[in-house]
């Protein structure tokens, strides 16, 4: 069985697999139903994984192994990895197989303080999969973090989030209805989430994607940044702007990329967003 693919979380990755059932742009629009079943926690759980990047500073504190995990429910208007929404689009790898790379570079993790991050997709959706090996990394002394919506947070048991190091949480909008528009799914487990998370005293990243006339607006900022300053154990909010890197994906998928005409967010909004998070006492990125 083949290991996941170095390169970049950029690059479209199509597998053979991935592709049946999923020609029209419509079928691959839908949630199917490997993206919701749950797999059964065997002795060397396969789970689907699109790549892997090594040495990413953006994913987590230090340099970060992080792979990059196919299945979501999720269909964010400015996704640029649509090609992980369907987990049987991803390559099938062995928890083994993983961890024999991960051991590459354990070492050099170390030292920079950093350490394995599971991003994707949705994560979530490989919860087995994903516990396995922060298991394993834990073992070998490494930080963990899980890059995660939240939306299947249920999923968790208490002490199961207890062993995950750090979340990456990503919160789209304080608005339900704008939420809603941009991901097609429900905001409260995402909110439920957070507040297990706060309640358990696990640390958190807040990620909010600011996108000019989608997730903008004042109030909607002012509700992001109400709920961040109600976590006790957030540690800082990042605000990502919004790229279109993730575009070409999209047209070589057969997909309408909803944010064509959409800009990056000018220097001035991103300030004023800034400024409306810290005026909570909050650490801002």
């Amino acid at each position: 069985m083949s290991g996941p693919r170095t390169g970049s979380r950029y690059e479209l990755q199509i597998t053979r697999q991935g592709t049946e059932g999923s020609k029209a742009a419509g079928d691959y629009y839908a949630v199917q139903a490997g993206d919701v079943e749950e797999i059964e926690d065997e002795e060397d759980l396969v789970g689907y994984v699109h790549s892997y990047e090594v040495g990413s500073t953006v994913d987590g504190p230090g340099l970060r192994f992080v792979g990059f995990l196919t299945g979501c429910l999720l269909r964010c208007q400015y996704c640029h990895n649509p090609d992980t929404w369907h987990k049987h689009n991803g390559r099938p790898v062995t928890v083994s197989r993983v961890m024999q790379e991960i051991a590459k570079y354990a070492q050099v993790l170390k030292i920079s303080k950093g350490g394995v991050t599971l991003s994707g997709g949705e994560p979530m959706v490989q919860r087995p999969f994903v516990l396995r090996i922060f298991r394993h990394c834990k073992a070998l002394g490494l930080h963990t973090c899980m890059d995660t919506s939240g939306r299947l947070g249920a999923r968790f048991s208490d002490q199961e989030l207890m062993e995950i190091d750090l979340n990456l949480l990503d919160i789209k909008s304080g608005d339900p209805e704008i939420y809603e528009r941009v991901t097609h799914q429900p905001l409260q487990p995402t909110l439920d989430y957070a507040r297990r998370l706060s309640d358990l005293g696990r640390p958190m990243w807040v990620r909010f994607v600011l996108v000019p006339g989608l997730t903008d607006g004042w109030d909607n900022v002012e509700r992001v940044a109400d709920i961040c300053a109600s976590l006790k154990s957030l540690q800082r909010v990042e605000i990502l702007r919004f790229h279109q890197m993730g575009k070409a994906k999209w047209d070589k998928l057969g997909l309408a990329y909803p944010l064509a005409d959409v800009d990056t967010p000018s220097a001035e909004l991103r300030e004023r967003v800034r400024g409306q998070f810290r005026s909570r006492g909050l650490t801002v990125y």
